[in-house]
């Protein structure tokens, strides 16, 4: 007799039975990482093992197995572990000729062709190997709502290979077929398996589409119908969770359109009220603005000042243009007071141009001061465009005698501005919006540089956006942009990957030359990754804080070196499918100061053996922030599967730029500007050029720098002259400081300056972290 469970019960079960053990580790960084737990002394050891617990004190790194993954942490990271909440997780086997012996794959090789699984859950695996090309065949032969089991079948020549994927890669059409070609189809109860298996990995949508089809082919399961329902009502809630996603990332035109059309079709009132509300918020954030212009424009006729009406018009017209949701919290205080009759029309005037330059809450009632912000933020856009024609004399001239001139001032107005150069014209336009390619300049002896952009849905340049900069390896910069940001749909007129959902900047750098195999670990190679990112940041409105370096292959070498070279850049650095060497090796302290994330295969070639010493550096280390993430018989691929899991991390990440103190080391000139010091004439025993490695008797120079509790820093650096700058954050510029630079001492008064802050903005091209002073080993 044929077993009908309704779905409030498939949903019950789901949730609430529990058929495996597993825990989930709470990081101190915010990561939540579940599997099953164990401690190792090396990641080297390459097995799952649990069972050695006489010698805990040496097993520093924690591992946990989610039978997809093997994750790798340091024991220092881990804040509390918890017993994973029971939740049944249906295991579907699919009966496929598995051999009982064979030649055992341990090392994959460079994949040729593979081809889509069939209905039957089978494929080849086409790669290339030391003997020539060979072809596996592969078949399913395990499905669960988070990993699916891919093994080698018998054939003339049989591989034992146990790989797993991520179950959500396999799309709908394909993994209901093998479903069905193994599940009797007659009956109900084996084609419910289905629907809970995807209803289990939260695929509501599939779950509803396969539950439709089921009591299509079993009217008997008619009852079901008001089930579909409470997918539905699943389904709106990942909607609601996608909507509240767009918004964050700044994507408002979009999310009002999908709150616009938000189906209601079997959707609880709660959730349509929720709905409301939010399109509630936005339209009221839009009659604030259509208030703020009306206002504006009251004010703005009956203002009468002939010497500085031109000037009031100009600035009022820009923040009618330019207002948005994004920037209309610039004009709180003069919303706040518009209505006051005490104030006169020039002083509410001056409180809206003063909060649109220098930002929300900083408005003045002084016109003069508010107009003087107008001007300055003028010439330091000019100055900041880094133009050669640009007189920067004549504009510091300007600003002695300007009074938003000052520091101060200047601060706030670099800080809240668009990007210097956001005019410019790309190299090359492109049908995909927010889609180009640019140029930054070259070295000597070099072209300018080339980079591509991909901007997020509803960029504005007055809003600091989070980026990725990616490095190729095997592929070209395009695809990498693909990548992060998907594939572009026409139809829709956007990409659909999860950079755009996630609303990050991706930069692709062309970095390496043509026809290029390996890293080179060179000055043009990182002059290409950095100048490029520097233009970036000249042209479209970055977040300096929230910029993340990663690269697959050979780029991923190229990301762990860079990262590692130049810490104070990066909130994180996420090198895939990557290989430490040269300067990886020497430079591995300084990861105390920079988080990573990496990602491979565990039959990668010799990768894990290649890797081991670095890794376990970190893991082993109580101040480091890496994971190192293992796919499960799996080889050098691209890992798109994980790229959810990367911007959770991301997400929860972002730079430090002012530590207390660092030490920090290098081996070659050009790595030598470290957060707030930068150094020159390193000792020559010290220095390794890419074309001179290895020399065993070169070590390296290290950088200790600390901020002092005394009002002041200490640097000591071994080189022959070094310059520190400095920002409020680290000194009291009232007070007289006390500066240690190597042998040298210096006790001074800190004077910032419009130059100062100016040139380091030029040049750093940073704008939400200027330096405000600096003293130069040179100085007298």
């Amino acid at each position: 007799m044929t077993i009908r469970l309704p779905l409030a019960a498939l949903l019950f079960s789901a949730l609430l039975l529990s058929s495996a053990t597993a825990d989930i580790l709470q990081l101190k960084n915010g990561m939540t990482i579940e599997g099953k737990l164990g401690k190792i002394a090396s990641i080297g050891e390459g097995v799952f093992d649990n069972s050695a617990a006489g010698a805990v004190a040496l097993q520093l790194i924690v591992i946990a197995d989610d039978d997809l993954r093997r994750v790798y942490v340091p024991s220092y990271l881990v804040k509390n572990v918890q017993p994973s909440p029971p939740a049944l997780e249906e295991h579907i086997y699919i009966e496929q000729r598995v051999p009982p012996k064979g030649e055992r794959v341990a090392i994959i090789g460079a994949s040729i062709r593979i081809t889509p699984f069939d209905q039957w859950g089978r494929r080849i695996y086409s790669m290339d190997t030391a003997r020539g090309k060979i072809d596996v065949i592969q078949g399913i032969t395990e499905i669960t709502p988070r990993w699916t089991k891919v093994e080698g079948l018998q054939a003339s020549h049989s591989y034992v290979w146990d790989m797993r994927m991520r179950t959500s890669s396999i799309p709908r059409e394909t993994l209901s077929k093998i479903l069905r070609q193994q599940l009797d189809s007659s009956d109900a109860d084996q084609r419910l398996k289905i629907v809970r298996l995807y209803l289990q990995g939260e695929r509501y949508q599939d779950a509803a589409l396969e539950l439709a089809e089921v009591i299509r082919d079993f009217p008997e399961l008619s009852d079901l119908k008001k089930q579909i329902s409470g997918l539905r009502q699943l389904a709106s809630q990942n909607l609601i969770r996608e909507i509240e996603l767009r918004q964050s990332s700044g994507q408002h035109t979009l999310s009002y359109q999908m709150l616009s059309r938000f189906p209601d079709e079997g959707v609880a009132g709660e959730t349509l009220l929720k709905v409301r509300q939010m399109l509630s918020e936005y339209d009221s954030v839009s009659q604030r603005r259509v208030r703020a212009v009306e206002l504006l424009e009251k004010y703005a006729a009956e203002f009468a000042d002939p010497a500085k009406k031109p000037q009031v018009d100009i600035a009022v017209n820009e923040i009618k243009t330019d207002c948005s949701i994004n920037t209309i919290n610039r004009l709180t205080d003069f919303m706040r007071l518009a209505d006051d009759a005490a104030l006169s029309a020039e002083e509410k005037l001056s409180l809206a141009i003063s909060g649109w330059i220098l930002g929300a809450n900083n408005g003045t009632q002084n016109l003069a001061v508010a107009l003087s912000a107008y001007e300055v933020r003028g010439l330091a856009q000019q100055y900041l465009s880094n133009r050669v024609e640009v007189d920067k004399a004549g504009i510091l001239k300007q600003l002695e005698s300007m009074e938003a001139g000052t520091p101060d001032y200047l601060a706030k107005i670099i800080l809240n501005m668009k990007p210097p150069r956001s005019e410019d014209e790309a190299l090359s336009e492109s049908e995909i919006p927010g889609y180009t390619l640019m140029t930054a300049p070259g070295i000597t002896g070099h072209d300018d540089f080339q980079y591509y952009v991909q901007l997020p849905p509803d960029y504005d340049p007055y809003r600091r956006y989070p980026t990725i900069v990616t490095l190729n390896g095997g592929t070209t910069p395009e695809q990498q942009i693909d990548w992060w940001a998907g594939a572009y749909n026409k139809e829709l007129g956007m990409r659909l990957g999860q950079a755009t959902r996630h609303g990050y900047i991706v930069i692709a750098p062309v970095w390496r030359e043509e026809h290029q195999f390996n890293y080179q670990y060179s000055a043009q190679e990182h002059a290409a990754v950095l100048k490029s990112l520097r233009s970036a940041m000249r042209r479209f409105s970055i977040d300096t804080d929230r910029v993340f370096l990663t690269g697959h292959s050979m780029g991923g070498d190229a990301a762990w070196d860079i990262g590692l070279a130049h810490p104070d850049l990066w909130a994180g650095v996420l090198p895939l499918v990557a290989t430490a060497d040269k300067y990886v090796s020497r430079y591995w302290e300084n990861a105390r100061y920079v988080p990573m994330y990496f990602v491979h295969g565990q039959f990668d070639g010799n990768k894990l053996e290649k890797n081991a010493r670095d890794w376990d550096r970190y893991l082993q280390k109580n101040n480091m922030d890496v994971t190192v993430v293992e796919y499960l018989g799996r080889g050098h691929e691209h890992f798109q599967e994980e790229i959810q899991e990367m911007f959770t991390w991301m997400g929860i990440h972002q730079r430090n730029f002012t530590p207390k103190e660092f030490e920090l080391s290098t081996m070659r000139p050009w790595d030598n500007f470290f957060y707030w010091v930068e150094v020159r004439d390193l000792p020559q025993r010290g220095q390794v050029l890419p074309a001179e490695w290895p020399q065993p008797r070169a070590t390296t120079t290290d950088i200790e720098a600390k901020i002092l509790a005394t009002n002041g820093v200490s640097v000591q650096s071994k080189s022959g002259g070094a310059t520190v700058y400095f920002t409020p954050e680290m000194v009291d510029f009232s007070k007289r400081a006390t500066i240690n630079i190597d042998r040298r001492s210096f006790d001074r008064e800190l004077k910032p300056t419009a130059e100062v802050m100016l040139e380091d903005v030029r040049t750093r091209a940073d704008r939400q972290h200027p330096f405000w002073a600096k003293v130069d080993t040179s100085d007298k």
